[in-house]
């Protein structure tokens, strides 16, 4: 009897609908074809116009690149179970002001040095976190804010600029604009082709190195990764490591962007980042998730962005509309998983 019943159970089947299967087959990249294919229909009625144009396809990829750079790095820190690094704004900011305050010297030293000085900062969150056991959200903010605090004690407040320096030559000058301005055969943007390998790397190093096999486990279960003898305080400062190397790559692209080093260059991309790495599949409780879905999760962001611009709505409004749509994107994900009998929690 009893192998009867185990029989009987062996042939059940997990339900699920027709718009889990498609999501599961499509993935987040599905609902980005349909939020392209929402603004070329708002384009054919008239509501829009321009949409489906080379020139605005390229300013959706732009829109989404800097945000993508973040997310592709806290995605490591997400997938190893720890939240998120709300330090991201002031590392970006503050990697813009070491580059810019280091020109004088060059311009390659000026970039190694804000690169080390945010990798410090997230060598500090993973020991925190990593060894110390802290609460990765209470003390990445805190380390937000400590950094907000040496930008105003040592700047007080200042802005800079690169043209402004004292020492910093044209040439030097013109190499740090086109950080964020230098088009591949006169198109591509430096920064879309630095999100393109690091999202390359990051979902190689996930899926093909025993790391990113060991940062599942770690995100997925502790306690086991413990018992198999995992150096979990390692692993987890280097998720922070990555999060921090990449704060510092999107912090200066933004600064060259804006041509002006400011505490301000970051403010809000610890959210967004956040919002990406969930909707792209990256669960917040670790160990499941791809950075090639965090990528299309910065598409769609670049997509309702250009959308709303379009349609002339407020930022205010843009962010409550962004809000419900990222919830119910998020519930269709988590949804679909559990009908396939996979639970997300």
């Amino acid at each position: 009897m009893a192998q009867a019943a185990a029989t009987t159970a062996d042939r059940r089947t997990v339900g699920s609908s027709l718009a889990g299967r498609i999501f599961n087959v499509t993935g987040i990249y599905g609902i980005a074809i349909l939020f392209l294919a929402l603004g070329a229909l708002l384009q054919a009625t008239g509501v829009i116009h321009r949409f489906l144009t080379p020139e605005n396809m390229l300013n959706i990829v732009n829109a989404a690149t800097m945000v993508g750079i973040v997310a592709a790095g806290m995605a490591f820190v997400t997938y190893s179970g720890n939240f998120a690094d709300m330090s991201v704004p002031t590392t970006m900011g503050f990697t813009g002001y070491i580059c810019i305050a280091l020109l004088r010297f060059g311009f390659v030293p000026a970039i190694v040095g804000a690169v080390v000085v945010a990798l410090l900062i997230g060598l500090l969150n993973g020991f925190a976190v990593g060894k110390l056991k802290a609460n990765p959200i209470i003390w990445t903010l805190a380390v937000n804010y400590m950094t907000m605090g040496i930008i105003r004690l040592v700047w007080v407040n200042k802005q800079i600029y690169p043209d402004m320096q004292q020492g910093v030559g044209t040439g030097t000058v013109a190499l740090f604009d086109d950080i964020y301005r230098y088009r591949l055969f006169g198109t591509i943007g430096l920064p879309i082709v630095i999100l393109a390998l690091m999202v390359a790397a990051g979902q190689f190093v996930l899926t093909k190195t025993s790391f990113g096999a060991r940062l599942k486990l770690i995100g997925s279960s502790l306690r086991a990764a413990k018992f198999t003898g995992i150096h979990v305080e390692r692993l987890v400062a280097t998720a922070f490591v990555l999060s921090a190397f990449a704060a510092a790559i999107a912090g200066l692209a933004v600064t060259s962007l804006t041509r002006v080093g400011a505490w301000y260059n970051g403010t809000g991309y610890d959210f967004m980042a956040v919002t990406v790495v969930v909707i792209g599949g990256v669960t917040l409780a670790g160990g499941r998730g791809s950075i090639l879905g965090v990528l299309g999760g910065a598409l769609i962001i670049g997509i309702l962005n250009n959308i709303t611009t379009l349609l002339g709505i407020g930022t205010f409004s843009q962010n409550m509309i962004r809000g419900a749509i990222f919830i119910i994107v998020v519930g269709i994900n988590a949804k679909s998983l559990r009908s396939l009998g996979r639970d997300d929690a």
